[in-house]
C-alpha cells in the first residue's frame, strides 16, 4: 500500500504558514492538525492568530481552540492528542505551527515521564510565587545541574518542572528526557517545510497583523479570559498580548502603550523562533 504524506509545515509567527496550509491541504485534500502551543485553547481565538471559523470550515482542521485556559496543558499531552488523529483520520495530514518542540517530539519521540501527584506539583507553584524563579533555580542547579545550565533562570514553569519531577520520582529530569519514546512518524512518508521570510517582512506583518487583532476585539477576548480569574502563571495568561492588555484593562497603561509593546514582544518572540529553528531543525528540512 501507498504510504500517505504527512506534511510539516514549521515557521516563526506571522510568517503566513496558515494561509500555507489551507492552500495546500485544499489542493491535497488534506487534514489540518495545529501545532502550536497557543492555538490550542479555547477563549483565545484573535490574539494567537487561529484560523477563522471560515477558513477552518474549508477543510478539516484539528486541536485548535478544545483545550480550556484554565488547564496546564503539556507537550506530552498535545503528542498524545496528535497521535490519535493520526492513527484515526484517514487521507494526507499537514500540521502547521510556530512550536518547535512539538515537532521535535513527533519526529523523535519523547521522555515517558510518571505522572507528578497533585500536591507536588501545587507545592512547587506555591514555591514560584513565594520565591521567585531565580531562588528556585539555584536548588535546580545543585540537584540536577545539566538540566539547570540549559534553562534560564527567568524560566519559572520550566524549572519547578524539573524540581516536581526530581521529587516525585527521584531521578533527575535529564534521566527521563534520555528514555524516549518510538517516533510518532517513524515510517511515515514525512515531507518537512520551513517557511523562514526576511526578517523585515515578517516584522511587517507582525504590525499589520496586531493592527488588525485590535480592530477585531482583541481586548474583549482578552476581558474574557481575565474574568476566569487564572493565575498569572498558566500557560494562556502569558499569551503575547495578554498581559498587555490586562494592564490597560486595570488602568495601568494606555491601549497605545499596550499595542506598542505588544508588537515589541512578538517581534523578539519571532526572532527567537528563527533561531531556534535554524538550530535545531535538521537539513532534511526544506527552507522556503
Amino acid at each position: 500500500m501507498k504510504k500517505r504524506t504527512i506534511t510539516l509545515i514549521a515557521g516563526p509567527t506571522a510568517s503566513g504558514k496558515s494561509d500555507f496550509a489551507l492552500k495546500l491541504a485544499e489542493k491535497s485534500g488534506a487534514s489540518i492538525v495545529n501545532a502550536d502551543s497557543m492555538q490550542v485553547y479555547s477563549v483565545l481565538q484573535i490574539i494567537t492568530a487561529r484560523p477563522s471559523n471560515d477558513d477552518m470550515g474549508r477543510v478539516p482542521h484539528y486541536l485548535y481552540g478544545y483545550v480550556s485556559p484554565e488547564k496546564q496543558y503539556s507537550t506530552g499531552q498535545w503528542l498524545k492528542d496528535a497521535s490519535d488523529i493520526i492513527k484515526s483520520v484517514e487521507g494526507p495530514l499537514i500540521f502547521v505551527g510556530g512550536t518547535g518542540l512539538y515537532f521535535k517530539t513527533l519526529l523523535e519521540g519523547m521522555a515517558e515521564i510518571p505522572d507528578i501527584p497533585a500536591n507536588i506539583r501545587e507545592k512547587w507553584r506555591e514555591e514560584l510565587k513565594k520565591k521567585g524563579a531565580s531562588a528556585l533555580y539555584n536548588i535546580l542547579k545543585d540537584i540536577d545541574g545539566p538540566v539547570a545550565r540549559r534553562l534560564s533562570e527567568h524560566d519559572g514553569q520550566r524549572i519547578i518542572r524539573a524540581l516536581e519531577v526530581y521529587e516525585a520520582t527521584g531521578k533527575p529530569l535529564g534521566y527521563w528526557q534520555s528514555q524516549k519514546t518510538k517516533p510518532v512518524l517513524e515510517g511515515e512518508d514525512v515531507t518537512k517545510l520551513l517557511l523562514m521570510p526576511d526578517r523585515n517582512l515578517v516584522y511587517r506583518r507582525i504590525e499589520d497583523r496586531f493592527d488588525k487583532m485590535v480592530d477585531n476585539g482583541a481586548l474583549d477576548e482578552v476581558r474574557s479570559l481575565i474574568k476566569l480569574g487564572l493565575d498569572p502563571s498558566m500557560p494562556a495568561m502569558k499569551a503575547i498580548g495578554v498581559p498587555e492588555f490586562n494592564r490597560v484593562l486595570r488602568g495601568e497603561d494606555s491601549i497605545e502603550t499596550a499595542i506598542v509593546k505588544a508588537k515589541t514582544g512578538t517581534r523578539r518572540y519571532a526572532k527567537r523562533q528563527m533561531t531556534w529553528f535554524r538550530h535545531q531543525l535538521a537539513s532534511d528540512w526544506k527552507r522556503i
